[in-house]
């Protein structure tokens, strides 16, 4: 059964449809990334998933059950981490984790031995003592992270958990990620990084305009680009139009064009040889063509038309 289960769901601000008939699924074990740009309809996404807001039509289902059916029953499966910090800057990370346990329903006794123990997994006993406004801001993820964890949830939401920290604290968060989902934990990923999303989501939803344009594992991302088969087209390209380059658009199709460079993936089943003398024929001095596999980054640009950081 999964764990989490978000069917059609929909939301508008006035004349804003922010959502648009949204669908998928997050199986236990599972990391599913929802990725898409400023806009996109993601955080309010999460929002209704995790019961700040009430979608317009939709459902979401925690563990089988209707989120709404019973708020309290849902809230206590699931584990939210904002992208802003969520911590009160003149306690203690050992404060922190107790409160935060507290307000989740833990006894006195259980919430402090539950933060020792995440303190230790989060590498962080050493400091357990020292005000938060003291730590660094890898540190302060890290305790951020904790503070969703106190109740053992068995769906977590992590939005944007990396952002803004160095590489060596975000390889720290992303391998407590990693243990966290090989115990069966569901987790529910937005990120900006796509090579975070690449490296660790076991599946991907890719959404813009408040509608999923895309989900699958990478490699069937990737095979929508046409496999392997995705060429760079290096030459001058100013005042350039490829719908008047003969057969150019039934054999291809451009992901990406500026005034230096074309990426395109080849359609059909053609052989690469084949492809190759195609592009050395266009009518531009072409410079250089080279074949690489399609990167998250490729398909995102194909369906949206832009990168995820605009």
């Amino acid at each position: 059964m999964s764990l989490l289960t978000v069917e059609s769901l929909r939301k508008s601000f006035g004349t804003l449809g922010a959502v648009n008939g949204v669908t998928f699924q997050v199986q236990p074990g599972e990391i599913y990334g929802l990725l898409g740009p400023n806009g996109a309809g993601k955080t309010t996404t999460i929002s209704m998933i995790s019961g700040l807001l009430k979608p317009d039509a939709g459902t979401v289902k925690i563990g089988g059950t209707a989120f709404w059916a019973d708020p309290q029953r849902a809230r206590r499966q699931m584990g939210v981490v904002p992208q802003e910090l969520a911590l009160y800057e003149e306690l203690s990370g050992k404060e922190n984790l107790e409160f935060w346990g507290r307000l989740a329903g833990l006894g006195p006794r259980e919430a402090k031995a539950r933060a020792a123990e995440l303190l230790e997994s989060l590498e962080l006993s050493d400091r357990a003592n020292d005000p938060v406004k003291t730590y660094s801001g890898g540190m302060k993820r890290r305790i951020n992270l904790g503070c969703a964890l106190l109740h053992r949830p068995q769906l977590l939401l992590l939005d944007e958990p990396t952002v803004g920290i160095d590489p060596q604290a975000r390889m720290n968060i992303l391998e407590f990620i990693q243990k966290l989902r090989a115990a069966g934990t569901a987790i529910l990923y937005t990120t900006h990084y796509l090579e975070e999303a690449e490296s660790l989501c076991q599946r991907i939803g890719i959404i813009d305009g408040g509608r999923i344009l895309a989900e699958g594992t990478l490699s069937q991302l990737q095979e929508r680009l046409g496999g392997d088969r995705l060429f760079v087209i290096d030459a001058d390209f100013t005042n350039t139009v490829p719908e008047n380059w003969g057969a150019f658009l039934q054999r291809f199709r451009i992901i990406q064009k500026s005034e230096r460079q074309i990426i395109a993936a080849a359609i059909g089943t053609r052989d690469p040889s084949e492809c190759l003398k195609d592009l050395l024929e266009l009518p531009v001095r072409v410079e250089n063509v080279s074949l690489k596999r399609p990167s998250l980054n490729d398909v995102f640009l194909q369906l949206t038309g832009r990168n995820l950081r605009e």
